[in-house]
């Protein structure tokens, strides 16, 4: 099991029939990614894509935020999810570079809970050229 974690904090990760980028072309509307995956490979793919779940292998491997960067400049406006061991303390980042919910084992919700999450929710007020106009 996993929590799926938004600005209004914790629900149960929905059941996702998603396929691995090797078998894109029998998709049925979801894809899951790897921090070590190029998103350019979805392009032929991106308008019929609802989801796509990039997998972060550590919360130490941020090459997945650069992924999910990458895909919205791409053009992609479906639903962006953050899938592994991302940390509280990442979740504004998580939302800055794109990504609308993150995904996390249910270990690291019962480490890391609710409040800490729902502390950073309002990731659009925390950055740091926020503090320095204000």
């Amino acid at each position: 099991m996993s929590v799926l974690v938004t600005d209004q904090g914790f629900a149960p990760a929905p059941q996702v029939n998603a396929v691995a980028l090797a078998e894109i072309a029998n998709h049925q509307g979801a894809v899951d990614l790897l921090h070590t995956d190029a998103p350019e490979a979805l392009l032929p793919y991106l308008a019929d894509l609802t989801l796509i779940r990039i997998a972060f292998p550590a919360f130490s491997d941020g090459r997945a935020f650069t992924i999910g960067h990458r895909l919205r400049a791409l053009g992609y406006k479906g639903h962006l999810r953050a899938m592994g061991p991302v940390i509280a303390d990442q979740y504004p980042m998580a939302r800055r570079t794109g990504f609308d919910d993150v995904e996390i084992p249910d270990e690291m919700a019962a480490r890391q809970p609710e409040a800490q999450w729902k502390s950073r929710a309002n990731w659009k007020a925390h950055d740091y050229q926020s503090r320095l106009r204000a």
